[in-house]
């Protein structure tokens, strides 16, 4: 099932390179409580990043500390 935007002005073409960008990227999924959730959020937040950026922050700063970082 593919998703589709509720976004009224979403074009096709916008479909399109929206998925030619993601293409380039793998989801990585990981579970954690919702209060868990709601703290690594808010540190994120207070830290002015995103979830997103946060995360791949901390991955990469503990391969490098682990040495392990291309």
């Amino acid at each position: 099932m593919e998703k589709r935007s509720q976004y009224k002005g979403f074009t096709p073409a916008q479909a399109r390179a929206h998925k030619k960008y993601m293409e380039n990227f793998v989801e990585l999924r990981a579970r954690v409580s919702p209060d868990r959730r709601n703290e690594i959020q808010a540190h994120a937040k207070n830290r002015g990043e995103s979830l997103n950026a946060f995360i791949n922050r901390a991955i990469t700063e503990t391969m490098e500390r682990d040495g392990s970082a291309q």
